[in-house]
């Protein structure tokens, strides 16, 4: 990748590559692609052997899941492609080159790689590559409230340390050098009464699949390893890759030797947790434990694995070749990260996971009940409670006690659950529901709540959530500013805070009370929805007006009340929109029955140029008929008119006698709205 972006970077900085050039590079590498693809398409199109084990045909049918995704994605890419050559305009040629390239970036990467990748031989590349993307996951990892690691490691920094690693390895008999690469040689390797794939024990021979994700650009011919099975630990670098000097001629480490080398420098012999994804169960940690087994002499180098499920989109696991990713700086762009925290917490950690507008929407949900319980709490809590002539804690009613038991049966629960394989979805929505519970009591209690028993499932809650990482804690260094309590922002605002609500409660009450039409009272009522809904968003206030009661107030984020705001709004304009929508549909409908009304009276609702009329206008004959018309025909058709002299009168009265000016009036309405359209 860091290659291919230098040669992209090279590329659109060439001015001797005009726009033309670009146009016919562009063109032969998406035919080098497409070819690719058909290639691969041809290749899975093969049956397997009848006898095929089940991991085969999983690992067939998964291809072809990744190849009908990768062909729709070249698809949507040319059509981009096409788009963007209809609308070359070849006069600001650096535009139009960065338009095309960014369009057909994948293939002209992927054919400058083959063709120059060769040249790009400088470390710097490489590193600034590492280092962008180095700051981006730290930056990444604050945003979503993830605690700093305790030590950062580069492997760069570490290539003298794993090539002493892998000669331990050498001389101990369990690798050996091959064209300027090493290998762990693993029957000598299980000669020696170790263990290999204790994570995945029933796995047979390495595949071709397993050769890949094991080794990647990094793969070797069959005839440089003594076994299908033995993995690289030092590679010969290919023109255009980092190298550095070893014993065995110019290299790079292999895929696993990294991890082994860097964690039992800084966790030593045995490490008691090692985490990771399920899909590096094999080959990457069982080929991480067997060359650090190797090296230290020990049987058992990790005591414990713990393998995380794969976040999936669109039923396949997120992959940067899928192009079916979303990066965290995405995803938080219109998801809190605790809303996100949330969404996982709602999963099994150890099973796949579908990343969908539903997922999302469900933590949102949840995040909300906790929120909004929480900000009752503090309304709560902020009144002088201590002051209640009927008690302030335990009453020994019936409701307290269910709900005390609920508490600590919770409790119990969410404890239970952790101890359960990490049970978070079980133990979040068992203290959903105790919230839930809390909210229906004070709910029935009305004004007289056990508030210290209503804020000690608000502690609990707050305090479970802080372990799972919703609520972030704190690593502050040093002694608080004060002495003794705690003196939070709600603590401190809350006299500034309480003294404007209770003010702008006096104003918004004045202005209710005066007359309608007394401009007065818009202007004050306006006034304090601004205050409400735009002075206070900006700080982070929620204030909510009661009926019959003072507004209430609510610390929150600011983003995520503007959102509310713009939710709202958006909601109030869409319904604007249904509404306008409604009307003309209406009114088309309207135009459409009465316009006929306008080509005859009632009177002449039966031609004279087809029937010999009578003096009420009815027919008693056809034109040039020889007969009259039958009296059922006469009685049919007189029917017919008084019908239509009925609805006549509907529309002469629904115009007030005037049924142009109507017409022209509807007209001009419809004009309106589409124009608001």
């Amino acid at each position: 990748m860091h290659r291919q972006n230098k040669l992209i970077d090279d590329y659109l900085n060439d001015c001797a590559i005009g726009i033309e050039k670009v146009v016919e590079d562009v063109e032969k590498a998406t035919t080098r692609f497409e070819e690719k693809l058909e290639k691969k398409e041809k290749e899975l199109e093969e049956p397997l052997p009848e006898d095929a084990n089940s991991r085969s045909r999983q690992e067939r049918e998964d291809a072809i899941n990744q190849l009908k995704l990768k062909k729709e994605n070249f698809r949507n890419m040319l059509l981009n492609i096409t788009a963007v050559k209809a609308h070359l305009e070849k006069k600001n040629v650096s535009e139009d080159k960065c338009a095309l390239v960014t369009a057909a970036r994948e293939p002209l990467a992927a054919m400058l790689d083959v063709e120059k990748g060769h040249t790009v031989t400088e470390h710097a590349v490489f590193d600034a590559h590492t280092r962008k993307y180095e700051r981006e996951y730290m930056e990444d990892m604050d945003a979503l409230g993830i605690r700093p690691p305790d030590v950062i490691t580069r492997v760069t920094e570490y290539v003298p340390d794993i090539i002493a690693f892998i000669e331990r390895i050498i001389g101990k008999g369990l690798a050996y050098e091959s064209n300027g690469s090493v290998y762990l040689d693993i029957q000598s390797f299980k000669g020696k009464g170790y263990n290999y794939r204790k994570c995945v024990p029933s796995k047979g021979d390495t595949s071709k699949a397993d050769i890949e994700e094991s080794e990647g650009a990094l793969a070797a011919s069959s005839t440089e390893k003594k076994h299908p099975n033995d993995f690289a630990l030092w590679k010969n670098s290919k023109p255009g890759e980092p190298a550095w000097e070893s014993p065995w001629g110019k290299g790079r480490p292999g895929w696993h030797i990294e991890c082994s080398v860097v964690a039992s420098d800084i966790l030593g012999d045995n490490l008691d947790m090692h985490s990771g994804g399920s899909d590096l169960k094999f080959p990457h940690h069982d080929n991480e434990l067997a060359q650090s087994e190797a090296a230290l002499g020990v049987k058992q180098w990790v005591n414990y694995f713990t393998h995380a499920g794969h976040l999936h989109i669109k039923g396949l696991k997120m992959s940067k070749s899928l192009k079916n990713f979303v990066t965290i700086r995405q995803a938080l762009e219109h998801h809190s990260a605790r809303q996100l925290r949330m969404m996982f917490l709602l999963q099994e950690w150890d099973k796949p996971m579908n990343f969908s507008d539903q997922t999302v929407e469900d933590a949102k949900s949840k995040e909300a009940t906790f929120k909004n319980f929480f900000q009752r709490v503090k309304a709560l809590m902020r009144e002088d409670y201590l002051a209640d002539p009927n008690g302030v804690g335990f009453r020994k009613k019936e409701q307290d006690h269910a709900l005390l038991e609920l508490l600590l049966q919770t409790q119990d629960e969410v404890h239970n659950a952790l101890l359960d394989n990490f049970d978070t979805r079980t133990a979040v929505l068992s203290m959903i529901n105790l919230v839930a519970e809390a909210n229906k009591y004070l709910q029935e209690v009305g004004d007289k709540p056990a508030v210290l028993l209503i804020r000690k499932i608000a502690v609990y809650s707050t305090q479970m959530l802080k372990v799972f990482g919703v609520i972030q804690g704190t690593d502050d260094l040093g002694f608080p500013l004060t002495d003794g309590a705690p003196g939070d922002v709600e603590t401190i605002a809350k006299p500034y805070l309480d003294t404007f609500v209770d003010f702008r409660d006096k104003i918004r009450n004045f202005a209710l009370s005066l007359p309608k039409n007394d401009p007065s009272k818009t202007f004050l009522l306006s006034a304090c929805d601004e205050v409400r809904d735009t002075s206070l968003v900006e700080v982070g206030v929620r204030l909510e007006d009661r009926v019959d009661q003072s507004a209430i107030w609510k610390l929150d984020d600011p983003a995520v009340l503007k959102t509310e705001v713009a939710e709202k709004e958006n909601k109030i304009r869409e319904q604007k929109r249904q509404k306008q929508q409604k009307r003309l549909e209406a009114i088309e409908k309207e135009l459409s029955s009465i316009k006929p009304f306008l080509e005859k009276l009632p009177d002449e609702y039966f031609s004279a140029d087809t029937y010999e009329l009578d003096d009420n206008g009815i027919p008693v004959k056809e034109k040039n008929a020889a007969e009259p018309l039958a009296k059922s025909k006469i009685k049919s058709l007189k029917k017919e008119q008084a019908v239509y002299k009925k609805n006549y009168d509907k529309v002469v009265k629904k115009a007030n006698g005037d049924i142009p000016e109507y017409i022209n009036a509807l007209e001009e309405e419809l004009s309106e709205l589409t124009l608001d359209q």
